[in-house]
């Protein structure tokens, strides 16, 4: 299936405001709750929306500090990708892991307290995961700019 201007103007609208009501979504598209609805339900069904989330704030959740990590593998054989891969889906403060092109072989998004709270999820997790031959920590010192919004 391919997207017409108001496939993507629901999904544009959806992506800001996940829980409006199909009422106030069908306003803002120009279209009647009824079309809107089921426009919502085919897309949903396509997958081009594949879940609806709350989007929590890390400072009140007391992880304000984000970490991003390199890291480099012994080698990169299916089981030495396979191990690390399901060992580090088991971390909680581990948001994003990311298998990479250059020079590093993954880079995680960590998310810690502080600075001493990062240090133990280094000793209890990260420096605990198979096959690590290299792993760099670079903190970030501000967000500029987040989303969670693709360009549609």
């Amino acid at each position: 299936m391919s997207l017409d201007a108001i496939d993507r103007s629901i999904l544009t609208a959806l992506q800001r405001k996940g829980r409006m009501s199909n009422s106030e979504l069908s306003e803002q598209v120009h279209l009647s709750p009824s079309a809107c609805h089921r426009r919502v339900q085919r897309l949903e069904n396509e997958g081009y929306i594949r879940d609806y989330v709350a989007l929590l704030d890390p400072r009140k959740l007391c992880v304000p500090t984000t970490v991003f990590v390199e890291i480099t593998l012994q080698g990169q054989t299916e089981e030495v990708l396979e191990a690390f891969e399901k060992s580090v889906s088991r971390i909680p403060a581990v948001l994003e892991c990311h298998l990479m092109a250059g020079a590093a072989d993954y880079l995680l998004k960590v998310v810690a307290e502080n600075t001493d709270d990062f240090a133990r999820i280094h000793r209890q997790y990260l420096a605990r995961l198979p096959g690590v031959h290299g792993m760099q920590s670079s903190f970030a010192l501000r967000t500029v700019f987040k989303t969670t919004a693709l360009p549609v």
